[in-house]
Formats: C-alpha cells, structure tokens, sequence
C-alpha cells in the first residue's frame, strides 16, 4: 500500500517520517520523499495512529488523488532546484508532462485550483529560496547561481529576485533580517 504524505520536503523529513512508522510498528518497504510503500494489510487503528502522530509533527496524510499529484509535483520541483542542475533550455512543462505522462495544462490546472498560485510562480517562488540559502551560504558567485539553477543571464535572476522579494540579490545579503521560507510554507 501507498502512504501519500503531505510536507516531505527534505531527508530530515524522510527519517522523521520513516521514525513515525517505527514507532507505531508499521513495516516500510520503501521511503522517497512524499511517499511511504507499506504491506497492504495495516488495520485502520495504526493508520489512525499514524494520521495523528504525522499531524503532531507537521506531517499530513494525503487520501485525495488530486491532493497527490499535487505533492508529487511540489516534490519534483524542489528536488530538480536542490540538485543545482537546472540548464538554460529547461522546460518545466515538458519535465512534468514526461514525469507524469499528463498533458501540462491537465497538472497546471489541477496545481493551480488547489494551491491557488500557477506552478509556473511556485517553481520561480522554489527557486527564488535557493538563490538565497546559496547567497548566505556564500559558496558560489551570482554567476554561479544564475547558471546552476538555469537563468539565461545574472540580470534575469537578479530581477525575478527584485520582483519576488523587493531587494536586489546585493541588498538581500546585506540585511540582518533574511527573510527565508520554509521550503513546505510556499
């Protein structure tokens, strides 16, 4: 059986979770982030106990298919940003509609009814928090970061930057305040 989990954002979440699922002895077979393949047989009370100790940590189980694909999505995109692997020429429709087989439009539609904000805006809005977490981190150059997370140029991150939080990337590091959001809170 597929457990679909809601706010599996990161490794940490994956052993929380994993964690969970030892505690009340329910078997995983296999663990990624936003879903947990158990034996088919768990009785209703441990699902139960497991809907309660998930939402306790932050963690919801999802039942609505919909509310699934939606995860999934979500779950690729910040797993495709965090991988600092984005080329110029990257297509998120054609990256969701092969992953998934759907038409884009058929996954923006769904997304956008149900998160109210395009997928288009969540995966600028994904980005936008890695660019930065690398600009506090100060590993790279903000040519580095334009080129890893597949900006034509630095002058396009730098203004998809302003427009999202209000500050130049030189302001943002600047501040004392940094303003970052939880990866599972956009």
């Amino acid at each position: 059986m597929k457990i679909y989990i809601k706010n599996m954002v990161c490794e940490r979440c994956i052993t929380a979770v994993s964690g969970i699922f030892n505690e009340i002895n329910i078997d995983v077979k296999s663990i990624s982030l936003g879903e947990v393949e158990t034996s088919p047989d768990v009785p209703e009370e441990k699902l139960l106990q497991l809907e309660k100790l998930l939402e306790k940590t932050g963690f919801e189980r999802i039942k609505d298919s919909s509310r699934q694909i939606i995860e999934k999505i979500k779950n690729l995109i910040i797993t495709k940003i965090s991988e600092l692997d984005i080329d110029e020429d990257f297509l998120l429709s054609d990256f969701l509609s092969n992953t998934f087989n759907k038409e884009y439009s058929t996954l923006s539609k769904t997304f956008s009814q149900n998160e109210n904000i395009t997928l288009e805006q969540f995966f600028i809005l994904q980005k936008i928090e890695k660019v930065k977490e690398l600009l506090l981190y100060n590993e790279f150059t903000l040519t580095e970061i334009a080129g890893k997370l597949g900006y034509k140029s630095v002058q396009h991150l730098s203004s998809q930057f302003r427009n999202s939080t209000g500050f130049t990337p030189t302001e943002f590091k600047k501040l004392k305040v940094h303003n970052r959001k939880p990866l599972d809170q956009i």
